[in-house]
This record gives C-alpha cells, structure tokens and sequence, in this order.
C-alpha cells in the first residue's frame, strides 16, 4: 500500500511539473512575434496586463546600411512608450522589428507585427520599405504613422493615378516640402549665387526632392550651374560630379541624399581642395555617428530639419537628456521624429477615448477621423501646433541647422 501511495504522489508531482512547464511556455512569447528583434515592451505595472495595452508596432532598419535611422526610431520611440506607460491610465506595448532597408522584409515584418496583434504602426523607418507596407496596412485598414518615410508615394494621393492611402500618416516632410523649403532657403538667405546639384537617380527619395528643388529655383531665379547624377551601383566615386561643379564655378552644392554619399562627396572634395557651401536634407541626418567618418569634413555643412538638440524649450533638453543617458549619443530628428509619432497617437487615442479592447479596424477609423479634425493639433518636440490633411501630410515649420565642431546647432 505504502509503494502505492509513493507512486501516486510522484505521478502527481510529475503531473504539476509538466503543468507548470507549458504555462511557462506558453507566456515567455508573450508581447514579441516570430521573427522580432526582442524589441517587444511591456506596460508599467499599473496599467495591468499586457492586454489592457494598446499595441504598436515599430518597423526599421536596425541592422545594415541604414542601421543610424532605424535605430534612432526604435529608441525614439521606446522613450516615448516609456514615459507614456509611466503616467498610468492608457498604456502602449511596443514591439519593434528590423527590416534591414528591405521592402520585402519589411511586409514580412509587419505580418509578424500583424500576428502578434497589433493594432497601430509607427513606421515604417525608411521610403521604400514604408511604400511597400503602406499598401497593405491600407488594405488591412491598419492606422500607420511614419516618422521619416517622405515619399509622396507612401501617403498616395499626391500624383495622378495613385489612389490615396486614407489610412497612412507622415510625421515627416514629404520630398516635394524639403525640395521647396530648401530652395526657398537658399534663396532667401541669399547662401549661393551658383547652385550646384548631385543627386541619386535610381533613388524615389533624392529624385524626388530635386525635381521639387529645380522647380522652385527655375521660379525664384536662381542660377543652377551643374547637374549631375549617380545610382546606387555608382555611389563610390564623384570625381566627376564635383568636378563638374567646381569647373562650372558653383559656391554651393545641393545634396538630396543620404549621410553615406554624402560622406564620401565631402571626401573627396576636400582632397580636391574644393570648398564650397554644402547644403542638404533630413537624409543627411545621421552622418555625424558614421563610423570611421572624419565629422570635421561636415564642418559648416547645412541642413533643413524640423529638429535641432540644442533647442533650449523644456520637451527637447529632457528628451536629449534621457537619449543621452541611454544611448550615450545625441538623438538626431529621425529619433525625434518617432517620439513625436508615439506622443501624437498617444494624445489622438485620448481625445477619441480609444481603449485598448477596440480592434485594430476600430483603433484606425478613430485615429483617422481624429487626426484629420479641424480641432486636433499636436505640439511636439519637431514642431508646434501640428496638423494633419486629408492627403496624411503633415504641417509644421522646418528649422535651418549648421554642423559646428562636430555637433548640429540651430541656425
């Protein structure tokens, strides 16, 4: 009897084991999808469980070339996240994946994003990732919020023949905004007599904001001297291109690219000993954190932002600050940018009394209706009093910075 007794204490002792082990399992994946960087969060303890979290997804390159923008998204906006869960009352859960610049790896991100429950997106990071995405969160009626994807064709609408895309937002310029801003800029500030220009053909984003640039000089009168070009597969050497400026005597060069040409451009003008204005855009952002890249070559280069970290409101030093303290760098607008994302749904979720049982269906028609309301504006730390159209552009002022020992300031 007592051998009876012993086995059945120990078949029960199994029995609980086994039962512990699968409730293990079962909520380790709890917050993540396949696939993730580990990026998930988890609300703070007061505003419940996971489930009473509003879920967003993050989608950007955190690995690869373009690793510098979609890692300061992904920091950017888990701050925000942070900061949000930490007032109690509507709690978000973040769940970030990387896409490494790939339009093909960025949908399989967001279907990840989509298993695991998502019901907003703030993303994707980079244009053509966030084309190919923005057309299946349109089609899933899945709100979508871009930081830095500029591109008319994200949003839809703009050009003839491309439907809008009703559920996508930009909390960026598009390329035709940052090609009339800077030319009216460089106009207005009377910064060149003799404009050159070296842009990325094969690129939607560069190309889009030189035809918008070109324009508007053609209007304003300004004298362009040089235009040249460059894909891609031919990103190596621009001897040619500023060669062809130099000789055609321009004062200032126009770069609608992004931080990793425009790094070797500054490269190699200065071994040609050619030292003209620089003048380029938000895509410029991030070339004072490319690794083995000499920051004083950048020194007096220029740029068009809607964020500068030297500003001195309050929001902007304790965002910075609490960067700083984690990252142990200075954000650039691409993290700013997403922060304001995250604060933007935050403060549109609270004013349409979302909660976070709603479907993600539900989340967007609100979100949607909200944003593009008369009476919703939205101050943030990459401008003030924000609104939003029908098309999903954003309006906000841009901010002039110049790069000095090494560091951006406002202009």
């Amino acid at each position: 009897m007592k051998e009876v007794k012993k086995l059945f204490a120990l078949i029960l002792a199994l029995a609980m084991v086994l039962s512990l082990a699968a409730c293990g399992g079962s909520s380790s994946n709890n917050g993540t999808a396949a696939g993730d960087d580990g990026a998930a969060s988890a609300p703070a303890a007061e505003g419940g469980e996971s489930g009473a979290a509003i879920k967003l997804g993050g989608i950007g390159p955190t690995t690869g070339a373009a690793a510098i923008y979609g890692t300061a998204t992904k920091n950017g906006a888990q701050i925000a996240v942070d900061e949000i869960n930490a007032l109690g009352g509507l709690q978000f859960e973040l769940n970030w994946q990387d896409d490494e610049h790939d339009p093909e790896k960025s949908v399989n991100a967001y279907n990840n994003l989509k298993d695991w429950g998502m019901q907003a997106l703030v993303g994707t990071t980079t244009t053509g990732p966030a084309v190919a995405v923005s057309t299946e969160a349109n089609a899933d009626n899945m709100f979508m919020l871009t930081p830095s994807a500029s591109s008319v064709d994200v949003i839809g609408g703009q050009t003839d023949g491309i439907e809008r895309k009703g559920t996508v937002f930009q909390m960026c310029f598009t390329d035709p905004n940052q090609g009339t801003a800077s030319a009216e800029y460089i106009s207005e500030n009377k910064l060149g007599t003799k404009i050159a220009i070296i842009y990325n053909n094969s690129d939607a984003y560069s190309t889009g904001i030189y035809n918008k640039f070109q324009s508007e000089a053609d209007e304003r009168g300004m004298e362009i001297v040089s235009v040249t070009t460059f894909t891609d597969d031919t990103a190596n050497d621009f001897s040619v291109q500023l060669n062809d400026a130099k000789n055609n005597g321009a004062d200032l060069v126009f770069l609608p690219i992004y931080y990793q040409p425009a790094s070797l451009i500054l490269t190699q003008a200065k071994a040609m000993d050619y030292a003209p204005t620089f003048f380029g855009v938000d895509g410029m952002d991030g070339i004072l954190t490319l690794e083995g890249f000499d920051t004083s070559l950048a020194e007096g280069v220029m740029l068009l932002t809607p964020f500068t970290a030297d500003a001195e409101d309050e929001k902007t030093q304790n965002f910075v600050a609490k960067y700083q303290e984690q990252f142990k760098e200075i954000p650039n607008q691409f993290a700013a940018d997403a922060y304001d994302c995250v604060y933007a749904i935050y403060e549109a979720a609270q004013k349409a009394n979302l909660t976070a049982d709603m479907s993600a269906s539900d989340i967007c028609d609100a979100l949607v209706a909200t944003f593009t309301s008369a009476d919703f504006t939205f101050d943030g730390i990459t401008g003030e009093s924000m609104t939003w159209s029908e098309s999903g552009e954003v309006s906000k002022a841009p901010k002039g910075m110049v790069i000095q020992n090494g560091a951006y300031v406002g202009m």
